[in-house]
């Protein structure tokens, strides 16, 4: 994924905001090497020169929680120079946080506490993977 992103990329999901550049690139070696097991199926791909969306389903075990997760992805995306240049991903964080954190992320998945703690907790693994 990282090579088919423009220098100047931005990438959005419902837990990385606004990741720019290298810190984009830098997240999807973080998520490969940390879901040993991830395994990524697509759909219903359509783009033409400047835009585009796909689905995908991502299965792979938490590597925090070794919970396995299922998660359905609809992403869009925005091309310069033949590249990513924009790349945005929607999914229900809500479904997510309970399958990968059990039970509190089944209770308080929905509430922007947990969320905001899910984001946090994800910007310090991006953080301390780069430094590494």
């Amino acid at each position: 994924m990282a090579a088919c992103y423009h220098k100047d990329v931005e990438f959005s999901d419902m837990v990385f905001i606004g990741l720019k550049g290298d810190r984009a690139r830098g997240m999807w070696r973080m998520l490969c090497i940390n879901g040993a097991d991830l395994r990524i199926e697509f759909r219903d791909i359509k783009a033409d020169d400047k835009t585009g969306t796909a689905h995908w389903d991502a299965r792979y075990t938490f590597s925090k929680t070794g919970r396995k997760v299922l998660n359905s992805i609809d992403a869009s995306f925005e091309f310069r120079d033949g590249l990513i240049y924009k790349h945005n991903d929607r999914f229900d964080l809500h479904a997510w946080a309970g399958q990968a954190l059990g039970l509190p992320g089944k209770l308080l998945g929905g509430t922007g506490f947990m969320q905001g703690k899910i984001r946090t907790m994800a910007g310090k693994s991006l953080d301390d993977f780069l430094k590494s």
